[in-house]
């Protein structure tokens, strides 16, 4: 059935933005594309992307990014082409800003999953139509967008949530704090010394939090940190590209496994979420990414939800 897409109640025009990092979006803009994103979880199907294409350039594997932006495009009546950089000039030395000058005389956006943050924002640069960044190494926006859309499911609200990190301060956590502490949440970040978030991303968010209400705490106790949360997030403690130093992060991060235990710490309502994938029982435990508090499933769909309303209000 083909939904009222005109009927979204649009405040804000975001047509022909980019989408390298939430830095670059006010909290109301924000707040649009969360609402955009509740009005397309209800009513999945339109055309409103009909004769869009979506050009999808791949240098990290992807599960839940490639499928959500496919099926996302397709859902909106539009197309997806998945670009794996082995397959294009681009992993060939092709510039980065001669593929964004040809990808853009052929497709209505790009998404790119890379490596390097300078790859994403000299792609939006050079590029004629909107450049989403589905994952680099300092950024991952469309994943916090999931987060932040899971925690106002689950707890009704934003603003003076307590939302914990435990674990690398890595691109999820940059992008976490980053939107949390924009929208007012009150954000805590617990990782061994030497995984920390880069400084000067604690330093916007530290920043933001004070312009927003929220506040930010950078704690190496993970007790500390859950107590009294409303919500405790973790991460993979090795990423793509970390495989060589797991067994060393394996014994750098013992403390910080978000089990039973830690999580008794926590508010009685606690909501757990992972961004995925998952190894059970390094940084969580069976019992809890499986168990009542766990919203990770439902954070993962959202992926798609906040997949397609960025689609809907940067491309359309």
């Amino acid at each position: 059935m083909k939904s009222n897409i005109a009927s979204i109640p649009y405040k804000l025009s975001l047509k022909g933005r980019d989408l390298v990092t939430w830095l670059d979006y006010t909290a109301e803009e924000v707040h649009e594309l969360l609402n955009v994103a509740q009005y397309l979880k209800k009513n999945p199907r339109s055309k409103s992307l009909e004769g869009k294409i979506l050009g999808m350039i791949f240098e990290k594997s992807s599960t839940r990014t490639r499928v959500s932006f496919e099926a996302g495009m397709l859902q909106m009546g539009g197309h997806a082409i998945y670009l794996n950089s082995r397959d294009i000039q681009l992993g060939r030395g092709e510039s980065i800003e001669d593929t964004a000058r040809v990808l853009s005389s052929y497709v209505d956006g790009i998404m790119i999953r890379t490596f390097e943050t300078e790859k994403v924002t000299q792609l939006a640069a050079s590029s004629s139509v909107p450049v989403i960044n589905g994952l680099c190494d300092t950024y991952h926006p469309c994943q916090a967008l999931a987060d932040v859309l899971t925690i106002l499911e689950t707890k009704g609200t934003l603003k003076g949530v307590k939302a914990v990190y435990i674990g690398d301060g890595n691109n999820v956590a940059h992008s976490f704090m980053i939107l949390c502490a924009k929208l007012g949440m009150d954000v805590v970040v617990s990782c061994p010394e030497g995984y920390e978030p880069k400084a000067d991303i604690i330093g916007k968010t530290v920043e933001l939090a004070a312009n927003s209400g929220g506040s930010f705490t950078l704690t190496s106790d993970p007790i500390e940190a859950v107590n009294g949360a409303d919500v405790v997030y973790t991460d993979v403690w090795a990423s793509m590209g970390q495989e060589e130093e797991a067994l060393k992060r394996l014994e750098d991060f013992k403390g910080y496994q978000v089990n039973e235990g830690l999580l008794a710490h926590a508010a009685p309502d606690v909501t757990f979420l992972h961004c995925l994938p998952a190894h059970r029982e390094e940084e969580v435990t069976a019992d809890v990414i499986d168990g009542p508090h766990s919203a990770v499933f439902q954070q993962a769909e959202n992926r798609l939800h906040v997949q397609k309303a960025i689609l809907q209000s940067l491309v359309v």
